[in-house]
């Protein structure tokens, strides 16, 4: 497995596998931040979201869907994506950090949460739903 770090950055796939994408953590940050490459474009995500959602899984104990959505669209309720948006999450809203990139956290985080084995996560071309492990 790779370290995460910037020169080691997990490689990762979408869960439908359509796509390839590289996380790694900053930690000269504060606080540190998830770095994800995707093609040209850089998100960047808190690095506690990693835990976060794994807490947060874990409390719902059971499927979750991922419901990936770009900033400017609603995430619908009850998913991963409208999670890590809300005001109700331990960071009180916003996951991502890149203004006008900050959504699609139900489509990023999931997969390196399974690479980290904290959860599984199913890969079908659509509607693909994850829970903790």
């Amino acid at each position: 497995m790779a370290a995460g770090t910037r020169d080691d950055p997990w490689q990762l796939r979408t869960p439908p596998g359509s796509s390839a994408y590289s996380i790694h953590r900053d930690e000269t940050v504060d606080p540190p931040v998830l770095v994800c490459q995707v093609g040209s474009t850089k998100l960047a995500y808190h690095a506690r979201a990693v835990e976060d959602l794994h807490a947060w899984l874990r409390e719902r104990g059971d499927w979750v869907p991922l419901g990936a959505a770009d900033e400017q669209k609603a995430a619908a309720e009850g998913t991963v994506e409208a999670w890590g948006r809300s005001a109700d999450n331990p960071v009180g809203g916003w996951y991502g950090l890149r203004k006008g990139y900050r959504g699609r956290f139900g489509m990023y985080l999931p997969p390196l949460l399974e690479e980290l084995g904290l959860a599984e996560l199913t890969h079908e071309a659509r509607n693909n739903r994850m829970r903790a492990v």
